[in-house]
């Protein structure tokens, strides 16, 4: 070989400028689910429960004993004490904590895209009880199958604000992919940011939402003690509207579970107006949190695409 003869590439360098392509379009198919959606039927997770009856409600007095399983009418201000209590608990003493959680959603066109199931793990803004830590999460998703194995990386202020993207499959796991969070590709198919995630902002949007509708005659608020949920009895709050309000995020009808004795909001969906000629009623957001294992002492570590027990590392290899 002379001295002006280019060094040959290794296998792994000709397999990375031949696969490129070939990635890029895998990221495109399973990111951009959304457009792909629109061509198949999706089946929700959760169909709208029937509308109350006067004979499903039972009357009570002011602090009077509800048995579990008995549903009443309370105010709205009734609900936001309980969610702002649950708040204020979860900012004082959630650092962190590891979940399964299922989600189900209208992208922001409108398409309801499938359920997806991941394991997650976060550290919340707030460790120790004090504000302003950047967020920070991992999340790992087992279903639906064509993104079975895929993982993420946010870090807030890390990466330059990018989630890290490390696809599942041969060819998907060559590369890690950095993309700006609320961007094209990682926004297709998604109706909020990754940055939106997690059980503190869950109750925030829930508490901002309800406070509008305080003194709204046209919203009535059910709660039923006793709910079952992951094994454990919890509280179910149900907020019915009677007319469309005209804003965003509007809906007829949506459900929460209320963990009382952790103050976590541990689901929450919400559905449509029925349609004019099937009366049937879209879902729009389904968020359930299953398997919570509070302040287990997560570290840096557990954001590191770095971390051996992740696959980040297996995409770095190749390089």
């Amino acid at each position: 070989m002379s001295a002006t003869t280019p060094p040959s590439r290794t296998p792994n360098a000709w397999l990375r400028l031949l696969a490129f392509p070939a990635i890029a379009s895998i990221l495109i198919a399973f990111l951009a689910s959304g457009e792909s959606n629109r061509t198949h039927s999706v089946v929700a997770v959760a169909t709208a429960p029937k509308p109350m009856s006067n004979d499903d409600i039972m009357t009570s007095a002011e602090g009077e004993q509800v048995a579990d399983g008995k549903t009443v009418e309370v105010t709205m201000s009734e609900m936001l004490a309980l969610a702002e209590k649950a708040l204020a608990a979860t900012i004082a003493n959630l650092d962190d904590y590891t979940t399964r959680m299922i989600k189900q959603e209208q992208d922001r066109s409108g398409v309801l895209q499938p359920a997806s199931e991941a394991f997650m793990k976060i550290a919340t803004r707030h460790p120790g009880g004090q504000p302003g830590a950047p967020l920070k999460v991992y999340m790992r998703f087992d279903s639906p199958a064509d993104v079975q194995g895929r993982e993420v990386i946010w870090v807030e202020n890390q990466n330059d604000g990018k989630l890290l993207v490390r696809e599942a499959g041969t060819i998907g796991a060559m590369m890690t992919v950095p993309l700006p969070p609320d961007g094209f590709l990682a926004m297709r198919g998604q109706r909020y940011p990754i940055s939106e995630i997690g059980l503190t902002r869950l109750l925030e949007k829930l508490i901002s939402r309800g406070d509008v509708d305080r003194d709204d005659p046209n919203v009535r608020v059910f709660k039923t003690e006793g709910h079952p949920y992951d094994g454990r009895s919890l509280t179910h709050l149900r907020i019915e509207r009677s007319k469309p309000s005209g804003r965003e995020g509007d809906f007829s009808l949506a459900e929460l579970i209320l963990d009382r004795e952790r103050n976590l909001v541990v689901s929450f969906r919400s559905f449509d107006w029925p349609d004019a000629k099937t009366g049937e009623q879209t879902l729009i957001e389904s968020y359930e949190y299953h398997d919570l294992k509070l302040n287990v002492g997560l570290t840096d570590r557990d954001f590191d695409p770095s971390n051996p027990e992740y696959t980040f590392s297996e995409s770095a290899a190749s390089r």
